[in-house]
């Protein structure tokens, strides 16, 4: 009797299983519920190669995507490390991870790899500003309506781009149309909302696509799991000079005021007493949440919280900061700079005190657009964000990057660096990190600089 397969919302069902294979128990579990044998999606191309393998007559009635041709529209050469990263990934069975700077390629790769793979594709982004991005490619690459799935947008075709938050939602009606699932900054795709986006789809091919995987979680095993190993790698230093702009480093220390830095004494030493006395130990993962928790409990407690957000506002948007900003805005006066924070509240304060233009998560798409054209045009050489432009927006002609304030995480910076290092002739880039000399900032830029990318510093 052969084995039926069905795609009930993101999960492969079986009618029947036949007895005396150990292995096919282990991936299809009986459900009491609706008497059928049952797996995750994503173990679609596991079951089918193991009743392939073992002779075992099947009916695939769960995926509903067949072979297509997807020829590119013109030639396409790419780079050693891009037709590298290709073929390590089509040598390790059309799945898993390639890790490539910013500016390195990686949606020419992904380009590469639907030609290579003829399957209907979805394409998975973080932002509505990346999904348009990514239609735009897809559409100079192939002669295909590229569909689109968020941002009021529900047209879906053989290659379609999505955020992961319609995605998430989405998964379970359509994770059965595409046999190819492309992850763009899958470091995304760990979150507990969105790990649904890969393990509910049948694509029995996978490419995520990142700068940096490592999470600090350790969430990138997840996304290891539901879509394979780290095939390729290049790093940052690696592609400089050919490939990636050319760039420096520099760190400008800044002191405090004598008025900043009794302020900040006092406000660190009444937060400091306060973790201590409350028994919360923040390097747990859950510690956080839980000083939080005892913070809102009591007068003290509110006052220590209080107190840690003034001490962290000194450190991070000091006097001594805004003219640092403000000489290294004097010094590339002729530039395109991109000015980097770590929250909105100080975007919007060095917008209104040095009249530069703002670009937040709030920032209307429309508006942002008109900003960005007349950043690319240099009609405005300066953009100050907080985290939008981390990630995916392309900005080629920045060529210098101010971090004023920002967290510990190595990711974050080595995706700042990335935005100033898309090729240009004669464009060499320079990110400048701004640090005030308490211990707290200190202690956030060694934790950032933990990657090699970081390990040139020029005085």
């Amino acid at each position: 009797m052969a084995v039926h397969l069905k795609f009930d919302s993101g999960t492969l069902v079986a009618t029947e299983k036949p007895a005396g294979h150990p292995h096919l128990d282990e991936l299809l579990v009986w459900d009491e519920r609706t008497r059928l044998y049952r797996a995750p999606a994503h173990r679609y191309r596991e079951v089918v190669l193991y009743l392939k393998h073992h002779d075992i007559a099947f009916d695939d009635g769960a995926r509903r995507f067949e072979r297509v041709a997807l020829p590119l529209q013109k030639t396409l050469k790419p780079f050693p490390h891009q037709a590298a990263a290709l073929s390590a990934w089509v040598a390790a069975g059309c799945t898993g991870i390639v890790e490539l700077p910013t500016g390195a390629g990686k949606t020419i790769l992904a380009v590469m790899a639907i030609a290579r793979i003829g399957r209907p594709t979805l394409v998975v982004v973080p932002t509505i500003d990346l999904m348009l991005q990514w239609q735009s490619v897809l559409e100079t690459w192939f002669d295909q309506p590229i569909g689109l799935l968020g941002g009021g947008n529900k047209d879906r075709q053989l290659l379609t781009v999505t955020t992961y938050d319609s995605a998430a939602f989405q998964t379970e009606f359509h994770g059965n149309c595409f046999g190819l699932l492309v992850c763009d900054e899958c470091h995304h795709l760990p979150a507990p909302a969105y790990q649904f986006i890969a393990s509910g789809s049948l694509a029995p091919f996978r490419l995520g696509l990142t700068a940096t995987l490592d999470r600090t979680d350790g969430g990138e095993q997840t996304a290891k799991s539901l879509l394979g190993p780290v095939r390729y790698r290049a790093a940052i230093d690696e592609l400089e000079g050919k490939y990636l702009a050319p760039y420096d480093i520099r760190t400008v220390h800044v002191e405090l005021t004598d008025d900043e830095q009794e302020r900040y004494d006092y406000c660190r030493g009444r937060y400091i007493e306060f973790l201590r006395t409350s028994g919360v130990d923040l390097s747990k993962p859950d510690g956080w949440g839980q000083f939080i928790i005892r913070c809102h409990r009591s007068d003290e407690g509110r006052e220590a919280f209080a107190c840690y957000r003034e001490q962290r506002r000194i450190a991070l948007t000091s006097s001594g900061k805004l003219e640092a900003l403000w000489q290294i805005l004097r010094r590339h006066r002729s530039d395109r700079i991109l000015v980097f924070t770590e929250d909105n509240e100080t975007v919007y304060r060095l917008s209104t005190m040095l009249l530069l233009p703002a670009i937040t998560h709030q920032t209307r798409g429309s508006e942002r657009k008109a900003l960005l054209a007349a950043f690319a045009s240099g009609e405005l050489p300066v953009l100050v964000t907080a985290r939008v432009l981390n990630e995916g927006v392309d900005v080629p002609d920045a060529n210098v990057g101010v971090i004023l304030s920002g967290s510990g995480s190595v990711r974050e910076h080595v995706q700042r660096l990335g935005r100033i290092l898309r090729k240009r002739p004669d464009k060499r880039a320079v990110l400048y990190e701004v640090c005030t000399e308490v211990a707290a900032e200190n202690r956030i830029s060694e934790r950032r600089r933990q990657h090699r990318a970081y390990q040139r510093v020029y005085s």
